[in-house]
């Protein structure tokens, strides 16, 4: 592929201004919290892989999936983040490395995948609140809380990246204390839980299922990336704040797991929402109701982290003329508010798919756009050897080729499942297909109605 037809990405305002504010961009540790949430959230969402695979083979996917699908994730997101700290991440490495065409490809999967991931944080904000309060299960009650949930983020952005990050950071330590206790409190319980009734469990998640869960709560590294001109020194902070997150994300997972399995409580028991009864096991109602106000925490917090991250994708296409120019419309905060409203309205769209068909086309989706990525390190490792890369994948040409060889295989296990989830009558594979299908169709219209004008000016900021 000659290197003349691949452009060079759009420089941001943010990058080219000598008037940014140090203290307005996100350091180490607040990038951190910004990418747990935007990966994990904490230790909700991880019942039903439990439930489908039992304690042992659980623990197993949650040490094996950090290192076949997230650390070489990480260290993919390492290097292209450090060697090109552009506005738009994933996007623009794509771009660069590949062209328009792909370019536009590689945003198109991930603001779709986008529709269907977003949907899923409401959801479970509404699974943990039903648990204490059953009345917000009753009629569209729980919609309309999940909808709630959409607008108060989507505004919260709209205030811009500072109060976005310091909010994930407050939310993190919020979360993770009833887990602390119980841990504590599990080796007290050791074997008590045996014949220990829950709420009876509607979970029908196989092992397969739990498998896709537990990739699905160990995805999204390269979200944190399209912020990457709101962060303070980006070659440096990116790689150690991913390799920092990894590690909590993990531990943040087989810890609890682990210390629960010590009480025998039986794995059937598990299912979404239910660190709420176990929590009322091991420590009563006062843990329970931690439990459940820290489960809607998380999932606040991540549809918070994500808003910050997806909206970022329109900008940088409007700055490069792929999309209309009114998708780069920036507030005094630097906050780009078109973009916020408009996800925000698909977003809202999908609120009442189930969650475990949310992950399935998730996965699918998100998969391909990986996938592009991984080739993007490959193929800029080949045409610009000489780009310079603070950090870089270990192993030369052939460990950039290696290290996106698991995730890409693990895919596998979706297409499988893709094949018997249902979407508006139709396979979840054939469903993802259309979607990626419209991705191409999109780009051609683009390419013979896209007016002139589109590209906004590189000196303008705020309007």
């Amino acid at each position: 592929m000659a290197t003349a037809s691949a452009p060079r990405p759009h420089l941001s305002p943010t990058l080219l201004s000598p008037k940014k504010k140090k203290s307005a961009r996100l350091t180490l540790w607040p990038l951190v919290a910004a990418t747990f949430f935007m990966v994990s959230g904490g230790t909700y969402g991880i019942e039903d892989i439990v439930h489908g695979a039992g304690y042992g083979r659980a623990i197993l996917f949650l040490i094996l999936t950090p290192l076949l699908w997230s650390l070489p994730t990480a260290f993919m997101i390492g290097e292209l983040s450090s060697a090109l700290p552009f506005e738009g991440g994933y996007y623009a490495w794509v771009r660069r490395a590949m062209g328009n065409f792909w370019g536009f490809q590689e945003a198109w999967l991930s603001l779709t995948a986008s529709i269907f991931d977003m949907a899923i944080y409401p959801t479970l904000f509404v699974a943990y609140l039903t648990r204490l309060f059953p009345w917000f299960a009753l009629n569209h009650r729980g919609l309309m809380v999940a909808l709630a949930v959409v607008i108060i983020c989507s505004l919260l952005n709209i205030a811009g990246v500072k109060v976005v990050s310091t909010t994930s950071l407050w939310l993190f330590f919020a979360l993770s204390s009833p887990f602390l206790l119980v841990v504590l409190l599990s080796p007290l319980k050791f074997g008590a839980l045996f014949h220990a009734v829950t709420t009876p469990t509607t979970s029908k998640v196989d092992l397969i299922g739990g498998l896709l869960i537990c990739m699905w709560n160990y995805m999204g590294w390269d979200n944190a990336s399209t912020i990457a001109t709101e962060v303070e020194r980006p070659q440096r902070t990116y790689p150690r704040a991913m390799l920092a997150a990894v590690t909590i994300v993990a531990l943040s997972y087989i810890i609890p797991v682990a210390a629960v399995w010590m009480t025998h409580l039986p794995a059937g028991s598990w299912e979404t929402g239910s660190w709420a009864d176990i929590a009322g096991l091991l420590g009563g109602p006062a843990l329970r109701i931690a439990l459940v106000v820290g489960g809607m925490f998380s999932a606040f917090g991540m549809f918070n982290a994500l808003v910050m991250s997806y909206s970022r994708l329109p900008l940088a296409m409007a700055q490069d003329g792929m999309l209309p120019s009114i998708f780069g419309k920036l507030n005094r905060r630097r906050a780009p508010w078109v973009a916020i409203i408009a996800l925000a309205i698909g977003w809202a769209a999908c609120l009442n798919l189930g969650f475990e068909r949310l992950v399935t086309i998730d996965i699918l989706i998100y998969g391909l756009s990986l996938a592009l990525e991984f080739t993007a390190l490959v193929v800029l490792r080949v045409r610009e050897p000489r780009l310079r890369r603070p950090f870089r994948v270990p192993g030369g040409l052939f460990g950039a080729v290696a290290v996106g060889v698991a995730p890409v295989l693990l895919l596998g296990f979706d297409l499988v499942r893709s094949q018997s989830e249902q979407v508006a009558g139709m396979s979840s594979f054939a469903f993802g297909a259309i979607i990626i299908g419209a991705g191409v169709l999109a780009y051609v219209l683009k390419q013979v109605l896209k007016p002139t004008g589109w590209a906004i000016p590189q000196e303008q900021s705020a309007q």
